[in-house]
């Protein structure tokens, strides 16, 4: 019997793409929800150096890093190919993931922070993937795979964050391929994603609770 734990949060956008790929797979697990304020003894004992989650403990050992645990999930367990097998494309398929890793600070920084300077790095990477998706419905290939699984956090997670803080950097006029592809990618992935009612409500009140000054009534 395989023993499969995901250490996580049920928010967490990089948690989800390990979900996903266990699901493509077909792999049973147990899902442990963690508390960032206070991080149970498993997780520290199984992410030492970062203590960050998403963690993967299969039969006993411990993975880290959401698409490092991804392709270990491909590479152990049978079922559909997540990464290309092409060789050429299975380097294009890591370029991208690279590119979303890279481009995720700033991102979030837009939101969180509401850095000026963070929203035109987003506004750049826009540019380029709205190019990129022209005529396209995948980043590599013609099937749903390693990068596209990478790319959930700005197919739901942005949008959900501009309407939880009413900043909007994704427009059908600016960018019409990108948001036609956001479009497809959730109304053709549900049965992966998180409830957008759900996220949409947490981070809301995680946003208002923000802005509330400490001693308010």
């Amino acid at each position: 019997m395989e023993e499969v734990k995901l250490l996580g949060l049920w928010y967490s956008p990089f948690c989800h793409r390990v979900e996903w790929a266990l699901k493509v797979k077909g792999v049973k697990f147990e899902f442990i929800e963690e508390n960032l304020q206070n991080k149970s003894p498993l997780l520290l004992e199984s992410n030492p150096i970062h203590k960050k989650i998403p963690v993967l403990i299969h039969n006993g050992k411990s993975i880290c890093e959401s698409m490092v645990i991804v392709e270990y999930i491909d590479e152990t367990f049978e079922g559909p190919s997540i990464l290309p097998k092409d060789p050429y494309d299975r380097v294009i398929a890591r370029f991208w993931v690279k590119f979303f890793e890279d481009k995720g600070s700033a991102v979030g920084t837009s939101f969180f922070h509401k850095s000026e300077k963070a929203k035109e790095e987003v506004c750049e990477m826009l540019k380029i993937l709205d190019n990129e998706l022209k005529d396209k419905k995948f980043f590599v290939g013609d099937k749903f795979g390693f990068a596209d699984i990478a790319a959930n956090f700005l197919a739901l997670w942005m949008g959900i964050l501009e309407e939880a803080t009413g900043i909007i950097l994704v427009t059908k006029e600016k960018y019409p391929n990108f948001y036609a592809w956001r479009d497809e990618y959730i109304n053709g992935n549900k049965e992966y994603l998180p409830s957008r009612d759900e996220l949409l409500a947490f981070f809301k009140a995680r946003f208002q609770a923000a802005a509330t000054p400490p001693y308010s009534n």
